[in-house]
């Protein structure tokens, strides 16, 4: 290993976060398309993803995680992990809709966990929130097909949202609490990127339930994010929207479905493009490039 991506706010690159489509099967009101604007016109191909990673991992990156839109669109994500150099921990966060026919090949292939978004465990709800309320049971059933295959711990992801689902809290920690551990829960503030605050929810309030209830509280390094244990379930409180904490702490670089480097989610005047069939040691002065062109967005 020859150095660290370290950008010139002290914070050093351990993760990668790459977007691999654009696509997906629902239509969620909070997504935020991981930043990007527009769909590319080309993917980017299996070995582009993969000589990515493996510069990276030569500056101590160890992390993956996948995303997208919704990874399990792409038929060949199996093939993206199974070529994937070593690394400490790969994961995926997915809607769940696909994942009870692929949880198997995908931890047979070298996935290590999955984050599935679970925004409702009331249909009508679940429908108002993603546009597909017959989804919820193939969703479900992912979620028990991704334990039994190990993919473990599975993170729920549920957005909070003001008038839709900011009541159902209870609701998510009695249903996980049947996973006897294998699942936490991840209460996440809304992200206005499409311009819906009438559904932001009062997270401090939020916030004070939590602690209120919880047994013991602990703190996890990445973005000082905080961990509630209430009634033997764990809940994890996900802060980042004005929050200098979450900025402060960040250690990932991210990559857009069309193969850039995006050094921040919230901005997109920084992007530096790889192209396909970029050599090995380009792809190394591109990633430090990115490293330093890394600043907190909310700096307190």
């Amino acid at each position: 290993m020859n150095d660290k991506l370290t950008d010139n706010f002290g914070r050093v690159i351990k993760s990668l976060r790459i977007s691999i489509t654009k696509k997906c099967d629902l239509k969620c009101i909070f997504c935020h398309q991981e930043g990007e604007k527009h769909a590319p016109e080309k993917e980017m191909s299996v070995e582009n993803i993969v000589r990515i990673v493996t510069a990276a991992t030569e500056f101590g990156v160890d992390k993956v995680k996948f995303s997208g839109g919704e990874p399990l669109m792409r038929e060949d994500f199996e093939e993206i992990i199974a070529q994937l150099p070593a690394l400490r921990n790969i994961s995926a966060t997915t809607n769940g809709v696909m994942l009870s026919e692929r949880a198997s090949s995908l931890a047979d292939s070298g996935l290590d966990r999955v984050n599935v978004s679970l925004p409702s465990t009331n249909k009508e709800h679940y429908g108002a929130i993603t546009g597909s309320p017959d989804m919820l049971p193939k969703v479900i059933a992912g979620i028990d097909a991704a334990i039994d295959a190990g993919l473990t711990p599975v993170k729920l992801n549920m957005v909070l949202l003001k008038g839709i689902n900011h009541s159902e809290i209870d609701d998510a920690i009695n249903f996980i609490r049947r996973y006897d551990g294998s699942v936490i829960l991840q209460l996440i503030e809304l992200m206005n990127f499409r311009e819906i605050s009438q559904f932001m929810v009062d997270i401090e309030s939020v916030e004070r339930m939590l602690e209120s209830r919880a047994t013991s509280v602990n703190e996890r390094e990445m973005h000082r994010r905080k961990k509630y244990f209430i009634d033997g379930v764990e809940v994890e409180l996900v802060r980042p929207i004005d929050n200098s904490r979450f900025c402060a702490n960040c250690n990932r670089l991210r990559v857009t479905s069309s193969g850039k480097l995006k050094p921040c989610l919230m901005r997109n005047d920084n992007l530096i493009e790889i192209k396909d069939g970029a050599s090995h040691e380009e792809i190394k002065d591109i990633l430090r490039d990115a490293a330093l062109r890394r600043e907190p967005y909310y700096k307190g």
